[in-house]
């Protein structure tokens, strides 16, 4: 006789038929896999319902939300890093910081430059923002650019897979980052002033980075913050048995940020500007003038002696020219190219290609409390940025790249409405971007976008839904007597909903339909690019971008376990993308392209705690995106990352912390034309903290083993992973005083 409880075997039957109504669209040996997991996890939910006291963390803020979301009250998956997680990741740039995170992945363009990849897109795809406004650099013109902003000063990272954030542009079809920073301050400090002070130190690069960031009242109202960080790196060293060498030429880097903000901080809101500025310099690792003489006759090369056209388009035919491959019994080998290394040789020898790099940004952020009938909150962002990087060769700069852009964007908060809460509102912008000398493939382009948009939620008890729509208009003015100007619109909209179906448990969905604009550089590049060894053709016929992408997402946020798992599939109809028309050794011919595709993938991320003070986590992603049936030929995309799997382990006591993982990415073999296989790699982290106090301040000591085991390592989603392999053994060590 069974000694369940009335409402005990209540629940089990609820579990039952979600477990059917999970089993049933999938092929009989999958359903029976899944049955099985979800009888696992029956022991979970029974004391997760049964026990009303489980306790829960305190609710993490979701700006790029819009409506100021918790975490775990979005429909589609968020990470969020802050507070001492943000410390203990925080890589030399963005990209490295973040590429830890599921469905994550960097573009590694040496130590200089990184910009995040999410589930496999990138560029203009995932939006930079800083507090909700575009961060405007040239990153996402080519991968060796590098992105203005300093992980060092960042107090919250955003990352909005997905549809997440259709308020901030349709074209976000990848993600949104949004970094938020203490430029503006938005509330008086407790005492009257606050700051803090840290140093940093990491081998493997004789890498050296200090920051500060001080806030004061300088009356009741009015609030003054300066913030400023300063680093400086060698040539990094890579893991074990490169045949380039124990180190990455041109690899060094460089930078210098400083900003100064003051603000006017009353009982109903804020109002404040800032200015900041960063410096910087940074090596272009690879780069060679072997291919100078390079150019195309139609939709093939002629290099010299490459007359032929005979090359294949898999992988095998091209193998050769990549130091790391797998070889046709899947074993990894690494293998030296020698004229690519007499050609590097050369160029070393004269020195490397550097960037040197200055940009002026001067924010406005505000917001106001019940500003008019019928609204709660008005909430306004604008920036005006000068951008400016010199390619110097020697002594002589080569090609000097300019973006002068600024951006608005207001947004209202209006009083519920039939029990629907939400905001409307505008943003628009305008870029002039510019690019003369040896390797200006683009032309002089000056492009305006504006939009509306519109944003709501409503809750039904245990189900929230919510929809957002938004509407672009973009023009694009091209200097030039070949090309012509182009004009396009699109209509984005997405509804979602989550619905928390047990205590801790929630099932949530998102269905999109977003449009993105191509770009300048899609649009009208025409020249080579050596940073890249490309030779790039633009097509200004391209149409906008259609995607219509579906999430969902099964999560448990309270008990001893806790997981996360999202499944996705994002059918993109005129996806843009570099198509390789044809290649002589390491230099390509890409011409920008339309084709139907179709990204899938999952990320998962299961925690399980083990007693109060420890606990493990196994995590990890997967992304297969290709172009469709009727597109004929190769149909893998370019650099899309492989799947990775890791576990983590982590412990804390008192003020001490501690953790260490292994992480696994497999090898790439789905490579697209004149592309190689990239093989797999593990690599283990380790890392410790410890906060105390010193003479009464809050003082953070950390340590940071990464790629412990020197593991030579390459990145598929790098343009030149060959010649910048990732980074090998390092330990970072650094100290924190908050005041």
């Amino acid at each position: 006789m069974s000694s369940r409880s009335p409402r005990g075997a209540a629940r089990a039957a609820a579990f039952r038929r979600l477990s059917t109504s999970l089993v049933l669209p999938v092929r009989p040996r999958q359903g029976a896999v899944a049955a099985a997991v979800l009888s696992l996890l029956q022991p979970a939910w029974s004391q997760a319902v049964a026990d009303p006291a489980i306790p829960t963390l305190a609710p993490v803020t979701v700006s790029a939300s819009g409506l100021n979301l918790g975490e775990d009250d979005m429909s589609t998956p968020v990470s969020v890093l802050e507070g001492d997680a943000l410390v203990l990741r925080r890589g030399a740039n963005l990209g490295d910081t973040l590429a830890g995170e599921p469905g994550v992945s960097a573009s590694h363009f040496g130590a200089g430059a990184s910009r995040p990849i999410i589930r496999g897109m990138d560029g203009p795809r995932v939006k930079l923002l800083a507090d909700g406004v575009e961060i405007h650099d040239a990153s996402t013109i080519s991968p060796d650019h590098a992105v203005t902003s300093e992980p060092l000063l960042a107090r919250q990272v955003e990352v909005l897979r997905g549809p997440s954030a259709l308020i901030h542009g349709g074209g976000a079809v990848g993600g949104v980052v949004n970094v938020l920073d203490n430029r503006i301050p938005t509330r008086r400090p407790e005492n009257g002033f606050e700051g803090s002070v840290e140093l940093q130190g990491r081998s493997g690069a004789r890498e050296a980075a200090a920051a500060f960031d001080i806030t004061s009242a300088l009356t009741d109202h009015l609030i003054l913050h300066l913030e400023g960080s300063r680093r400086e790196a060698k040539d990094y060293r890579v893991g074990k048995h490169w045949a380039g060498g124990d180190k990455v030429p041109g690899s060094d880097s460089a930078n210098d940020s400083f900003s100064a903000g003051l603000s006017w901080v009353g009982a109903r809101g804020y109002i404040g500007l800032a200015y900041s500025t960063q410096r910087a310099r940074y090596g272009l690792p690879g780069h060679s003038h072997a291919y100078e003489g390079c150019h195309p006759h139609g939709t093939h090369l002629h290099c010299g002696g490459h007359d032929d056209h005979g090359h294949g388009h898999g992988e095998e035919e091209h193998a050769h020219d990549e130091h790391e491959h797998a070889d046709e019994h899947g074993h990894e080998e690494v293998h030296a190219h020698a004229d690519e290394h007499d050609h590097d040789h050369d160029d070393h020898a004269h020195g490397s290609p550097w960037v040197k790099l200055r940009t002026e940004r001067v924010d406005l952020r505000g917001e106001y409390l019940d500003p008019l009938p019928g609204f709660t909150r008005a909430r306004v962002r604008a920036a005006v940025t000068r951008y400016k990087h010199d390619e110097i060769e020697g002594s002589e700069v080569s090609t000097t790249f300019r973006n002068k852009a600024h951006e608005g964007r207001i947004e209202l908060e209006h009083q519920p409405i039939a029990g629907w809460r939400g905001l409307i509102g505008w943003q628009g912008s305008q870029r002039r971007f510019s690019a003369q000398g040896e390797e200006a493939y683009v032309a002089p382009t000056d492009t305006r976008r504006h939009a509306l948009f519109v944003l709501e939620e409503k809750r039904f008890g245990d189900l929230r839904v919510d929809a957002a729509l938004r509407h672009e208009w973009q023009s694009i003015d091209v200097d030039s007597l070949t090309q012509r100007d182009t004009k396009h619109r699109g209509t984005s909209f997405s509804t979602g909903a989550q619905w928390r179906f047990q205590p801790g448990w929630s099932l949530g969905g998102t269905f999109s339909h977003s449009s993105r604009l191509p770009t300048a550089e899609e649009l009208y590049a025409n020249g080579i690019h050596m940073a890249t060894s490309t030779y790039e053709l633009g097509n200004d016929q391209l149409r906008k971008e259609t995607s219509r992408n579906i999430d969902l997402t099964l999560a448990k946020t309270t008990g001893d376990t806790t997981f996360s798992v999202t499944g996705f599939h994002n059918r993109v109809k005129n996806y843009i993308y570099a198509n390789t028309l044809d290649a002589y050794e390491r230099f390509q011919l890409i011409e920008y392209a339309q084709r139907d595709a179709t990204f899938t993938g999952v990320e998962a991320k299961l925690r399980q705690q083990l007693g109060r003070h420890a606990g493990v986590t196994v995590f990890g992603d997967y992304v297969r995106a290709k172009l469709d049936a009727d597109a004929g030929g190769n149909r893998n995309l370019p650099r899309i990352p492989a799947q990775r799997v890791g576990v983590r382990l982590d412990g804390n006591y008192q003020g001490f912390s501690a953790w260490g993982e292994v992480v696994r990415t497999a090898a790439q073999r789905r490579v697209a034309d004149y592309e190689s296989v990239t093989p797999g790699y593990t690599v283990l982290n380790l890392g410790a903290s410890y906060r105390m106090k010193v003479q009464r301040l809050d003082t953070l000591f950390y340590v940071r083993a990464d790629n412990l085991t020197d593991k030579l390592a390459f990145a598929h989603t790098s343009f030149i992973k060959d010649a910048a392999p990732l980074r090998g053994r390092s330990v970072t060590v650094g100290a924190r005083v908050s005041f």
